[in-house]
């Protein structure tokens, strides 16, 4: 197994620049994901690594080898793609072992790495069945052993659960966490499903517009997110904005006030505000707390009860959406006032640009 290091590394069509300038370190035995929306880049990047796409500029490192000119079979990689790509006439058997068998691997090696590949996957009964007789997370199954097979220093996974139901979708991330667990491979995996990339890393990547926006663990993006993108696009529901003006700094606290919110008093940032700055306060949905008189008003537009919580849609004065999540169920009806205070402790302003003020 190897570890990965990206040196400014750089993708262009022509005058579209669509990677621009990532570096980026993963070390062996890394769970690693690219997250960011449609467009973002995640997947050329992979595909980069893969040796799939041209690198435009920079250099590309897999264990100590420079990999800019090394052709995709000589990188040491294995990557399991969204369509499965599984040979329809083949059985399973043969569909995971068809690379061993074009690399003239001996036939009792290879019997061996199909069946290990099988027992590790919990899939022995499926080896004499053809794709048509699998469910979709069954055949996603054997797109990970024929990568399993190769033995590679670094598996690629290019969004692979996007095809499966959302039942499935979760039992199949479950068996990829624990594959990553068994090998303690390296393993790289794209998706723009936030959940996904919080669940399985070790490590994520936020990109937008072909840029890194953060990198980190997973609860270090939550908490303490780098910028407005980043915070609005981890977590689940999202992140709710608004607008605000600084009131007043006395000792340990900052006071901030807005159209939609009336004196709200944080826990002081490190960095030096002003009274009078303009910055853009965040809260997420669950730290928001219904009380009798608090500093955010809304009223509740739309109610969704899901048994363990409720999750309220609340209309502010300024005509803004907020999403805020009560744990348990609430007896709330649709037009209803209410008034939240936020934890003060959990809430991050951005200034202008967008950054956090820590």
């Amino acid at each position: 197994m190897a570890g990965l290091s990206l040196k400014s590394l750089h993708k262009s069509y022509g005058e579209v620049e669509v990677i621009k300038g990532v570096d980026l370190d993963i070390e062996h035995g890394e769970f690693v994901v690219f997250v960011g929306p449609s467009g973002c880049g995640k997947s050329t990047l992979l595909r980069m690594i893969a040796g799939l796409e041209d690198i435009t500029g920079g250099e590309l490192w897999i264990g100590d080898k420079l990999c800019n000119a090394v052709e995709p079979r000589d990188r040491g990689i294995a990557m399991v793609f969204q369509n499965y790509a599984l040979y329809p006439h083949m059985t399973v058997y043969d569909n995971v072992g068809f690379g061993l068998k074009l690399a003239k691997t001996p036939h009792d090696v290879r019997e061996q790495k199909i069946r290990e590949a099988a027992r590790i996957l919990q899939m022995e009964h499926l080896l004499d069945r053809k794709p048509s007789q699998l469910s979709g997370g069954q055949r996603q199954r054997v797109a990970i052993g024929r990568a399993i097979v190769r033995q590679p220093e670094v598996f690629l996974f290019d969004e692979p659960l996007s095809n499966l139901d959302a039942a499935l979708r979760v039992d199949t991330r479950m068996e990829i966490s624990k594959l990553h667990q068994d090998l303690g491979a390296t393993m790289i995996y794209v998706t723009h499903d936030q959940v996904e990339a919080m669940t399985l890393a070790d490590k994520i990547v936020v990109l937008n517009a072909g840029v890194v926006q953060q990198v980190g663990a997973p609860i270090d993006l939550y908490q303490r997110p780098a910028n407005l993108f980043v915070a609005g696009f981890i977590g689940s529901p999202k992140m709710n904005f608004v607008e605000v003006k600084v009131g007043a700094v006395n000792g340990e606290t900052v006071t901030v006030s807005g159209q939609d919110v009336l004196n709200l008093q944080l826990t002081k940032p490190a960095a030096s505000l002003g009274v009078g700055d303009t910055l853009t306060l965040g809260v997420r949905p669950h730290d928001l707390t219904p009380v009798a008189s608090g500093s955010i008003l809304g009223r509740v537009a739309l109610i969704e009860r899901l048994g363990n919580e409720t999750i309220v849609n609340v209309e502010l004065p300024s005509g803004a959406s907020w999403l805020a999540v009560l744990a348990g169920d609430h007896a709330l009806t649709r037009g209803e006032s209410l008034t939240f205070n936020a934890d003060p402790a959990k809430t991050i302003l951005f200034d202008k640009a967008g950054n956090a003020v820590y």
